[in-house]
């Protein structure tokens, strides 16, 4: 088996955490510590946090999506692909190196997308995004953790609260949609959506684009 090469090592911010970034061949790996947040051989259900998200929204030729977490583009790449070309489409990305590794040795993987004129990255926490919007977005995104848990970052929790949740309500235009990437379910995160007055669906999805790998789940959540 050809080994990982270690290619790069960033700190997250407010956090004594790193990821770091493995290449194995012609995939890469990020990694929080035991964790394999992210690998390029697996990018289906990335893609469909943004396919599935323009399925519930129609008649929206202008409209402005909120990613939180660049990742490895997958996300990105596919809201490009279906939003249109008047739509706008925010990245908050906490991590400058993601941002790096994405223009550096993972530059083809991207594909040019961080250079559309569609999009905007912005170095900040999607969560400062969301508090500061008032019925801006149309979609908002959430690929920051690996669940409803604050994985990355311990206050990344607050995302997944009431409060936050009513934050991302409060951002979102009437109708838009609030979709939550997570690698297994939670009922109890499914009814905090239901309280926090959206309308929910719970789909679950593979890890690989032809269909297989790991099941994952998303919460399309949409405001009522």
């Amino acid at each position: 088996m050809t080994p990982r090469e270690l290619l790069d090592v960033a700190k997250i911010p407010g956090t004594n955490d790193e990821l770091r970034l493995f290449r194995r061949g012609g995939d890469f790996m990020i990694v929080l510590d035991r964790n394999e947040l992210m690998n390029s051989r697996m990018s289906g259900s990335e893609e469909a946090l943004a396919t599935m998200t323009a399925e519930r929204l129609t008649g929206r030729a202008a409209s402005h999506w909120l990613i939180g977490g660049y990742g490895m583009g997958f996300t990105l790449r596919a809201a490009l692909a279906v939003v249109g070309d008047k739509a706008q489409v925010t990245v908050a990305e906490l991590v400058p190196e993601i941002i790096d590794w994405a223009r550096g040795p993972m530059t083809e993987l991207a594909a040019g997308c961080l250079d559309d004129p569609r999009v905007t990255v912005v170095r900040d926490d999607v969560a400062a995004l969301i508090d500061d919007a008032h019925g801006d977005y149309d979609a908002i995104l959430l690929d920051v953790d690996n669940g409803p848990d604050g994985l990355t970052r311990a206050s990344n929790g607050r995302l997944y609260s009431g409060r936050g949740l009513d934050a991302a309500r409060a951002a979102l235009k009437p109708g838009g949609v609030l979709a939550i990437w997570s690698a297994a379910p939670d009922p109890r995160f499914a009814r905090r959506l239901k309280d926090a007055g959206f309308a929910v669906d719970e789909v679950v999805v593979r890890a690989r684009s032809n269909g297989k790998g790991p099941r994952h789940v998303i919460w399309l959540a949409t405001r009522i």
